[in-house]
Formats: C-alpha cells, structure tokens, sequence
C-alpha cells in the first residue's frame, strides 16, 4: 500500500504553485476574453464557395469596410465566425411600395462577395448589453448553486461519519482547484492566442465540477467504509487503503475520458475546441485532486495540521520579535 499521505505536502504544494499562477494570470487584465454572449455584438457565420479565403484576408477586408475590431475565427474548410460590434440586420417589412432598403449585414455581404466572389451567410444574431449581463449573472448563479448544492449533499451523504461537513467542504475546495486551473489556462490563452470564453465555456465548467466531485466521491465513500468497518483504524491508514483500491479505476476511467476528448480535438470542429479544452484540463485537474488535494485536506484536517503550522508560525514570530524589544 503507497504511502500517499506521507506525501500529502508535496500533492498540496503542487497545486498551490498551480492555483497561484491561476490566480496571478487572472488578476493581470483581461482576466478573461469574453465571447458574444457576454458582451454586446453580433456574431455570424461566412463560407467562401468560390476560392479559399485565409482568415487575415477577411479580417483585413472587414478592418476596411470599418469593421477593425471583427474577430474571426476558423469553423472549417474557407468557413468563418465572425464577431463584430453590433450590426443592423435588414429592415422588418412595412406595407410601403418599393424595394426594402439592405441591412448593414446585407451590405458587409456584398462588399466581401464583390472581393471574394459568391459568399454564403448563416446563423447571424445580435445580443444586446443587457441580455449579456444576464447571461454572465446566470452563469456566475448556475456555478454557485452547484457548488452548494454538492457541499450540502456529501454532508448529508456522509452523515454517518464523524464531522461530515469537512468531505463536504474538501469536495468544494477541490472543485474551486479544479476551476481555477481551467480559468487560468483560459485566461493565459486570451492573452496569448485571443481565446475567448462563451456559454460552451460554462457547460464544460460545469461539467468539469460534476465529474471532479463524483471521482472525489468515489474516494471519501470507500473511506467511510473503512471507517464505518473498523472505527478504531487510523484516519491516514484508511485514506491510503482507500486510495490504493480506488487508484487503478479513476485513472482507466479519467483516460478512457481523455482519449476521447483528444480524438475529438484532432478531428472535430473549431466550433467546439473551447468545449474540449475545458473537458481536457479540467478532468486531468480533478482525477489530481481527488487523490492529492480533497484526501489530503482531509487527512491534514484529521491530524490539525494547519492548527499546528499557526502555531508553530506564531512561536517563530514571536521569537524574533523578543530580541528586539529587550533591545529597545
């Protein structure tokens, strides 16, 4: 049986390093690079029939119809998203006699089919600023409620075991790792490469959280096991035995995860690359924090780690600050 616990300072380093680096990515603006859906704009989709068309050559021909700030994005063969700031689309019908004048969609349109030759338009929409603040609130609400929601379930859960709240609130501290990570990454690469984070971002989010807790989980209920069987076993000795069994199924289950996901990012679409990079991280992150992050904080909660660390902190401070008073 590994000896995990005795290593828990070296688990907990580790990802202290990671989750500060997380933190100091995002406090250097902009934290992160919103997508349409959380700010105003339009976003629609172009397909160049006629000849390929490289996505600075459209960013360029978009920048001179007075459209500098367009961001396109690849979405496959000579198709592209784009998102620009908000732009009218063609006037409703009225009952006056005559042609109906183009929208400014219409006429971004012509002007690329004047230098592209035939271009096919889909999925255009506009969001205004209101209704992308109510989609970065509900989001902001949706994550709260599931870390809540997750807290007050293991502590019901596990009941049964001595102070029940603390694999509650270990399984809530590993989630928030595990979604510090992914938003540090996404944060690195909207400064680095221009990614932006849109609702597809927040379902992967959400879902990281999900399948972090339910490998946590399987961790914290093999260990109520053991405890439940023998009460008398030591705390660490239990969570190593747990950890030993449960090892070889979470990482066959995280991979058979990963090598999905993989697949998919070498194969599919740029349309969902965000989704998949999120799903990548974030199970890579949680299958870590199951064994080195909510098991350990439960094992140095158990044996008052951090109690003594103050302690011991406190005496040090004290002790260099008595020299100098018996010098003043």
């Amino acid at each position: 049986m590994f000896d995990f616990s005795g290593k828990r300072w070296w688990y907990l380093g580790i990802s202290a390093l990671f989750v500060t680096a997380a933190i100091v990515l995002l406090a250097i603006p902009p934290s992160l690079r919103a997508g349409i859906e959380f700010t105003s704009g339009s976003t629609f989709t172009l397909e160049f029939t006629e000849r390929p068309v490289s996505a600075s050559e459209l960013r360029q021909a978009l920048a001179e119809l007075g459209h500098p700030e367009a961001r396109v994005q690849g979405a496959g063969e000579n198709t592209y998203i784009v998102r620009t700031k908000p732009l009218a689309g063609a006037p409703a019908l009225t009952d006056e006699p005559g042609p109906v004048p183009p929208g400014e969609i219409d006429e971004i349109q012509s002007a690329l089919e004047a230098r592209f030759g035939d271009v096919q338009r889909r999925d255009f929409a506009t969001v205004t600023g209101t209704v992308s603040a109510e989609i970065g609130r509900y989001s902001a609400i949706a994550v709260a409620v599931a870390a809540i929601a997750i807290l007050v379930y293991i502590s019901t859960a596990f009941r049964k075991v001595r102070r029940p709240w603390r694999y509650g609130t270990a399984a809530v501290i590993a989630l928030v790792h595990d979604a510090l990570i992914v938003l540090g990454l996404f944060s690195l690469l909207g400064k680095v490469r221009g990614t932006e984070v849109d609702t597809s971002f927040i379902v992967g989010l959400l879902t990281v959280i999900g399948f972090s807790v339910h490998d946590t989980i399987v961790v914290f209920d093999r260990v109520r096991e053991k405890l439940e069987h023998d009460p008398y076993l030591p705390f660490e000795e239990a969570v190593n035995a747990s950890l030993t069994e449960t090892l070889g199924r979470s990482l066959t289950t995280s991979l058979t995860v990963i090598f999905t996901i993989v697949a998919m990012l070498l194969i599919g679409g740029e349309t969902i690359r965000n989704f998949l990079l999120v799903l990548l991280v974030g199970i890579v992150a949680g299958t870590y924090s199951s064994i080195g992050v909510a098991s350990q904080l439960l094992v140095a909660w158990e044996n008052r780690d951090l109690v003594r660390f103050w302690r011991k902190l406190r005496r040090l401070t004290e002790e260099e600050g008595q020299p100098a008073a018996e010098v003043a």
